[in-house]
């Protein structure tokens, strides 16, 4: 499922027919039969706080959302500002959705490079797609070296990024062990074994210290 509203109604024709469903990294309203994922609030309390750290509690934020209303922007947000209500130095200058697109994060960095300028101290991009997209925008401006900027999902760009020193960091999503959980939950609800209703699997900060870890 992509949307917590729009897909819970398909969730509630299959389980009410019967058919089992195992919602993977993507949270509902209506509850399937199993979940396997990770805690999105996880991943912006640590984006936001590694952000907070390298600032040292004092600066302007901006913060790059996917979709509106997709499970990972409502809980990456909600994350976020736990933190950001724990830091009354760390102001948030701006928020805006970028759809997870990278040339669209591009455009919307350029434009509060526009409105705000060297007001701006970090960048937190909901997923690398915008992360990257903000990166390029900042050392287009000769800015970059500025602003800290951090993303979420640890996509191969992303990580050669963080090695590279031009990405500070990314937030690592186990696509792989949430692929294998599902695909195991998904067998034992088939063959009537006992099955573990939630699964989340952890996230991960990545930064050039431990990069030697994620890269392959």
């Amino acid at each position: 499922p992509c949307e917590v509203e729009a897909s819970s109604p398909a969730v509630d024709r299959a389980v009410a027919a019967g058919i089992p469903i195992v919602n993977v990294n993507s949270e509902t309203k209506s509850v399937p039969t199993a979940f396997v994922g990770s805690r999105d609030e996880e991943a912006g309390r640590l984006a936001m706080d590694y952000l907070a750290q390298r600032l040292n509690g004092r600066g302007n934020v901006v913060m790059m959302h996917g979709f509106m209303g997709q499970a990972a922007q409502i809980k990456r947000d909600q994350g976020a500002r736990e933190v950001l209500a724990k830091y009354p130095g760390l102001t948030l200058l701006a928020a805006q959705t970028a759809e997870w697109d990278r040339a669209k994060a591009m455009t919307l960095m350029e434009n509060w490079i526009q409105s705000y300028g060297n007001k701006i101290n970090a960048v937190f991009a909901q997923n690398d797609e915008m992360g990257m997209g903000a990166l390029i925008a900042l050392e287009q401006a000769k800015l970059k070296d500025k602003v800290v900027v951090v993303s979420v999902d640890a996509i191969a760009d992303a990580l050669q990024a963080v090695q590279d020193g031009r990405l500070d960091a990314t937030v690592f999503q186990d696509a792989q062990a949430q692929g294998g959980a599902a695909v195991e939950t998904a067998l034992k609800i088939v063959n009537r074994l006992a099955y573990e209703k939630q699964i989340f699997i952890p996230f991960r900060i990545v930064t050039r210290e431990n990069i030697g870890e994620y890269l392959k």
